[in-house]
């Protein structure tokens, strides 16, 4: 995994590598552009994202030139001014939705919100406006140009297969993807797009490591689980090496009973209520599946991908839990001001950090001449359905430009910056 210093781009330094890093850099900021556009319908966390790791000046990024990337194009700029598009309000946007469980396929039909009861339909149209710019509708025939002749996996629990979904149906407004995959089972799916050679796939592993399931009901009819915290999950790590960009999430399947394995010996559980098991916290069983996981794609000595990470979901339900009372109505997405990260999806969201550093700091050591290189996606706190999650690179950060005559913002014009 390499490490770039704050006057380096991604894949090469400075400007006279600049041709190289092209398509990276254009596929990372477009698909901040997907995520917004994906799940419109949350608000994020109070202030600057990135106060949960650590804070910066206006000096810091006070950078006279930059390098713009635009439809492969590079070319230098001096006049403009830049935008966080981490910082903002979500609008109403008329022009919304872009796609419904009648217009596209990829969405399963028990997620179909009209079908079994949602009243209203206004959840859906809104979008998200940076502070001092504007954002440009996700160019699905850009995306596509871009990712030409590239791969990437969606590789977790649900929200990362919805996220799959979400995109091919971004994306049918160009083409429609033919399956190819391996095998039958829905959980994982590969989809294939031949006229840009450019492959979607999706792998089911809710805890990221090897698992079992050992009673459907368990002690909350929720099921119980072996996690052997120390084994990879072959499922996925053994058909990852291929990929080209990897997006790998898991959250809300480590509240349910588990009992924790290490070299093939309990450690423990959470909520298992077996005799002389001893009780741990979910962070015990959670921290233990991400450092597996971040080691098992530093191992794989083929792999040359980019790794993003998809942070925690926050539950959905408001005054009280899933079967405490608690209700998902909300209507609207959170302002700026009604909402913060707290409690357990702070705690959870901390341990994702952490390893994500300790992982990082290890691929550094390895330098094998593999151009890895771990993104992270900051938390997003939950608004009417669905959370969303905004791309924010780690070492270093895109930060866009927008006009000093307008408000609007081109994203693929910007400088990296480091935090």
């Amino acid at each position: 995994m390499k490490v770039y210093a704050m006057n380096q781009l991604p894949f090469g330094s400075k400007h006279h590598a600049l041709r190289k890093s092209t398509p990276t850099i254009a596929l990372t900021v477009t698909f901040t552009l997907v995520l917004f556009t994906v799940f419109p319908l949350c608000y994020p966390l109070l202030g600057y994202p990135l106060y949960l790791l650590k804070s910066f000046s206006k000096s810091q990024i006070s950078i006279s030139s930059y390098v713009a990337v635009k439809y492969g194009s590079i070319y230098e700029n001096e006049s403009e001014q830049k935008c966080d598009i981490f910082t903002g309000e979500w609008i109403p946007n008329p022009h919304a939705p872009y796609y419904t469980n009648t217009t596209c396929w990829a969405i399963h039909e028990h997620q179909n919100c009209m079908k079994y009861g949602r009243p209203d339909t206004g959840f859906m149209k809104w979008r998200w406006r940076p502070d001092g710019c504007e954002l440009p509708v996700f160019n699905p025939a850009q995306f596509l140009e871009i990712v030409r002749g590239k791969s990437m996996a969606f590789v977790g629990d649900s929200v990362g297969r919805n996220q799959m979904q979400s995109l091919i149906c971004l994306l049918s407004r160009v083409e429609y993807p033919i399956d190819v995959s391996y095998t039958p089972d829905e959980h994982f799916k590969r989809w294939r797009y031949p006229s840009y050679n450019f492959t979607l796939a999706t792998f089911w592993t809710p805890h990221l490591v090897k698992a079992e399931e050992t009673d459907a009901y368990g002690p909350t009819h929720t099921g119980l689980f072996n996690l052997y915290l120390d084994e990879f999950d072959e499922g996925w790590t053994a058909q990852i090496e291929e990929f080209d960009y990897v997006i790998i999430n898991a959250g809300h399947w480590f509240y349910r009973p588990s009992v924790y394995y290490e070299n093939r010996q309990v450690v423990g559980c959470r909520f298992c209520l077996l005799e002389n098991v001893t009780d741990l916290p979910m962070y015990f069983g959670y921290r233990k599946a991400f450092r597996t996981a971040f080691r098992a794609l530093n191992s794989l000595e083929n792999y040359k991908g980019i790794t993003f990470l998809r942070t925690f979901a926050p539950s959905h339900f408001e005054n009280g839990e899933w079967n405490k009372g608690g209700d998902c109505v909300r209507r609207r997405p959170f302002r700026s001001n009604e909402t913060s990260l707290e409690g357990v999806n702070f705690e959870l969201y901390m341990t994702q950090l952490e390893e994500f550093k300790l992982a990082e700091k290890e691929g550094k050591k390895r330098d094998n001449g593999m151009t890895k290189l771990l993104i992270t996606l900051v938390l997003i706190i939950l608004a009417p359905m669905i959370p969303l999650y905004i791309l924010n690179i780690s070492s270093p950060i895109w930060l866009p430009y927008k006009s000093s005559e307008s408000r609007k913002c081109d994203i693929f014009r910007g400088t990296w910056i480091s935090y």
